[in-house]
C-alpha cells in the first residue's frame, strides 16, 4: 500500500511537469555552499518511434518515459531520489524508485551514503554513451540499484577506493504484467510459475578501485580499474544458501572529444538449485526471464563529441559492443550491439539508434535468450527518441 501511494503521488509530480513548461533556474532552492544548502528539482520527458524487425506494432510515435530527480547539496550533507514511470500500455502503468539515499562529507576525500542507490562495480553506473544501454544491464551487473550502504575515499595520488555492503534488492513497485519483477534494476526475482526456483540475493559487498594516470599528454585523461561482488544467494525453495562471485576491470581514455571505454569480466552464481544449477530467474521492468549462471562479458564503447555544429549545441555519434559468453557447454552466447547518434539544443536532445542482437530478450530473442539461448538470429531495432530535459 504504502509504494502504490508514493507511485501515485510521484506519478502526478510527473504528470505536472510534462504538461508544464519548466526552466532549470526556476528549480533550485537555496545555496549549496552554505549550512542550509540547495535543493533542486530535475528530469526528463521522453518520446520515442520505433521499428522492430521482429514486430510491426510500433509504428508511431508515443510518450515513453519520464523521470524526476529530487537533490539535497550541503557542505556536509548531501541527498539525492531519482523516480521514473514508463509507459507499456497507457500512461504510466510502470513505474518505479531508482534512488533514495543520504550521505555524509567528512571531507573533501572521505564520504558516506546510505539508502538505495548505485552498487560501484564495473566503471560506473552506466558502461556505454548510448541511451538504450548494454546487454550486462539484462545479466544484472550493470545499472543496479540496492539498498545499503558506501564509503568512499580519494587519495592525493589519483586513487578512488570504494567499499560497499548491500542488504537486498531496492524491492518491487508497480506494473501491469508481472509481480516481483515490477523493478528497475534486474535482480533474483519470485517466480510466477511455481515449478521455478525462487532466489533471492542478500549480504553484498562489493569493492571497486580506480586509478587516474598521471604524466599524459595535454588533452588526454585516462582512468584504470576494477571491482569485485560476492554475495548470499538464498534458494527460499530448498532452504539453502549458495553465493554470486563477480569481478570486472575496465578502462576508459579521453582525448580532447573522443572517448573509448573497455569492460570486462566474469560472472559466476552458484544457486543451490539441482533442477537448473546452469541458470537463474532474473526480472527487471515488468519481464521474467533466466540467465546463465556463469559467463565472461564484455563492453566496449566508443563516442565522439562535435560541439556547436550549426545552430546545435553538440553531435555525438557513438558505437557500442556488449556481450555475455556463457561458460555452460551448448549454451549459445548473448549479444547486443549499437551504433547510433545524439543531438542536443538547449533543453532538447534528439536521439538515434539502430540496434542489433542475438539471444537478446528485449531486442527479438527467445525467453531463453540469456540462458541456453536457442537462437541462430539476429534481430534489429531501430530506436528513435526525443527528451525534453528540465
Amino acid at each position: 500500500m504504502q509504494k502504490n501511494a508514493l507511485n501515485s503521488g510521484i506519478s502526478l509530480i510527473l504528470l505536472g511537469c510534462m504538461g508544464t513548461p519548466v526552466y532549470a533556474a526556476d528549480l533550485k532552492i537555496g545555496d549549496a555552499k552554505t549550512d542550509l544548502g540547495e535543493l533542486s528539482v530535475s528530469g526528463f520527458v521522453r518520446a520515442k518511434y520505433q521499428d522492430k524487425s521482429w514486430s510491426d506494432n510500433d509504428h508511431k510515435l508515443s510518450f515513453d518515459a519520464a523521470k524526476i530527480n529530487l537533490d539535497y547539496k550541503s557542505p556536509k550533507i548531501f541527498g539525492h531520489l531519482e523516480y521514473r514511470c514508463y509507459q507499456f500500455d497507457k500512461l504510466c502503468d510502470f513505474s518505479t524508485l531508482v534512488d533514495a539515499y543520504a550521505g555524509y562529507n567528512f571531507n573533501e576525500n572521505h564520504l558516506i551514503q546510505a539508502g538505495l542507490q548505485p552498487v560501484p562495480f564495473g566503471p560506473g553506473r552506466f558502461w556505454e554513451s548510448n541511451y538504450y544501454g548494454g546487454i550486462i544491464t539484462q545479466i544484472g551487473l550493470e545499472d543496479v540499484h540496492n539498498l545499503g550502504l558506501k564509503y568512499q575515499v580519494k587519495f592525493d595520488t589519483g586513487t578512488q577506493v570504494e567499499l560497499a555492503y548491500f542488504t537486498g534488492d531496492g524491492g518491487k513497485y508497480s506494473g501491469p504484467y508481472a509481480d516481483d519483477a515490477s523493478r528497475y534494476t534486474t535482480n533474483f526475482v519470485k517466480p510466477e510459475d511455481s515449478s521455478l526456483t525462487h532466489l533471492d540475493e542478500q549480504n553484498m559487498f562489493i569493492t571497486r578501485v580506480q586509478q587516474d594516470l598521471s604524466g599524459l599528454p595535454e588533452g588526454m585523461s585516462t582512468t584504470l580499474g576494477a571491482s569485485y561482488w560476492y554475495s548470499d544467494i538464498k534458494n527460499k525453495t530448498n532452504g539453502q544458501t549458495g553465493d554470486r562471485k563477480a569481478w570486472s576491470v575496465f578502462g576508459n581514455v579521453a582525448y580532447n572529444d573522443l572517448t573509448f571505454g573497455l569492460t570486462a569480466g566474469k560472472n559466476d552464481v552458484d544457486n543451490k538449485d539441482p533442477m537448473t544449477p546452469q541458470a537463474s530467474l532474473m526480472g527487471s521492468f515488468d519481464d521474467n526471464f533466466m540467465v546463465a549462471n556463469e559467463g565472461m562479458f564484455y563492453t566496449a564503447d566508443v563516442s565522439y563529441t562535435f560541439k556547436n555544429v550549426g545552430k546545435l549545441d553538440a553531435v555525438t555519434p557513438y558505437a557500442m559492443y556488449s556481450s555475455y559468453d556463457k561458460s555452460e557447454k551448448g549454451f549459445k552466447n548473448s549479444s547486443r550491439n549499437l551504433v547510433g547518434v545524439a543531438a542536443y539544443y538547449k533543453d532538447l536532445s534528439f536521439v538515434a539508434e539502430y540496434i542489433v542482437g542475438k539471444n537478446d530478450f528485449l531486442i527479438g530473442g527467445p525467453s531463453d535468450s540469456y540462458a541456453a539461448g536457442s537462437d541462430t538470429d539476429t534481430h534489429e531495432l531501430l530506436n528513435l527518441q526525443v527528451y525534453y530535459n528540465f
